[in-house]
């Protein structure tokens, strides 16, 4: 069996563990053979490919980003997309079937054709951790842990200067990785989409710190909204999916902070800092279980299912029951933080 592997939509830390997983226990105990698609699903409708052998992966765990490349690429669009043209792309370049590793919209993407009878296995990659068929997806981790070490640096340069700082992180639909980096920080507010504020509860968070001479820490996620905005803050356009590109939220905040508490205020947005260098411990070694999960999946003929943390087991799930939601911060989650803000 040849079996195609690509990565699709952002990338994150530990896509290169899951291409070492597969590839390695695919090879050592199945004897397949693989092949590399390029560039997401533009690498399926174009036929895109690069050699994917147990030499090519050598010590790619520890490494970031993709070897494979990605894109945003719709694939049932163009002259070359469609279930039908996919298949006749994939029969020309002899695969038998692909591993798709992305996230809620490579997962829907690979929904679609395998309804059309193409053969697929998904793997979750987000580091938001918003799939809610999966406890955890790798790159989340490592994003937490980069967002902690920014904050930290910008809590030494705050107190330095008795100033507020407003760190902003990803999070379009929800904010786990400002609940999670906020905690591990000890920021004194945390923001995030599923929680809107007013920015009068904002500013008594702050004054409160400021209060004990301490200077304000303010944890942001991209999407959050205050409770006056009827949408997420965006003056980026729009991306390939005509989605708003959020990022700025921060610098809406720190001008309000300011001018209402008079405490000087500084906006740091960290962006795609959170998405590059290497990943964690924790990282390369789901990423890697999940890629020889994989493999179980494609030898078993589980086509139209997606592997899932559930506890500390790996299983399969249905590609409907993976994109069938989003994994939101509970309220109560949200509530345990708040005591300790202010």
């Amino acid at each position: 069996m040849r079996i195609g592997v690509l990565t699709s939509g952002g990338d994150c830390p530990g896509l290169n563990a899951v291409i070492r997983g597969a590839v390695l226990k695919g090879t050592k105990i199945h004897n397949q053979e693989f092949i590399g698609i390029r560039d997401g699903w533009k690498g399926v409708v174009d036929g895109l490919t690069m050699p994917l052998d147990r030499h090519s992966v050598r010590g790619l765990s520890k490494q970031g980003g993709t070897i494979l490349g990605t894109s945003r690429t719709n694939p049932f669009e163009g002259p070359h997309g469609g279930p039908e043209n996919i298949q006749a792309t994939l029969d020309r370049i002899g695969v038998d079937a692909l591993i798709a590793i992305g996230g809620e919209g490579t997962l829907a993407a690979a929904k679609r054709l395998t309804d059309a009878g193409l053969k697929i296995v998904g793997v979750p990659k987000t580091i938001d951790n918003d799939l809610d068929a999966t406890d955890y997806s790798f790159g989340f981790d490592t994003a937490v842990e980069i967002a902690t070490e920014a904050i930290d640096r910008l809590r030494t340069t705050g107190e330095s200067h008795k100033r507020c700082m407003v760190v902003e992180v990803m999070g379009r639909h929800v904010g786990w990785i400002a609940l999670h980096a906020g905690m591990a920080a000890g920021a004194h507010a945390i923001l995030v989409p599923e929680q809107p504020q007013s920015m009068d509860q904002i500013v008594a968070w702050v004054q409160s710190v400021a209060d004990r001479g301490r200077a304000p820490v303010v944890v942001v996620s991209e999407g959050f909204t205050l409770d006056t905005m009827e949408a997420p803050h965006s003056e980026k356009g729009l991306d390939a999916f005509n989605r708003p590109r959020l990022g700025g939220i921060a610098d809406v905040l720190a001008p309000e902070i300011e001018a209402r508490t008079g405490i000087e205020s500084r906006a740091t947005v960290l962006g795609h800092l959170q998405r590059g260098g290497v990943p964690s411990a924790y990282d390369r070694v789901l990423a890697t279980r999940l890629g020889m999960a994989a493999i179980d999946s494609v030898m078993n003929g589980e086509w139209g299912t997606m592997l899932a943390l559930r506890g500390t087991d790996i299983e399969n799930v249905s590609f409907s029951e993976a994109v069938g939601g989003l994994k939101t911060v509970p309220e109560h989650r949200y509530e345990e933080a708040a005591v300790l803000f202010g």
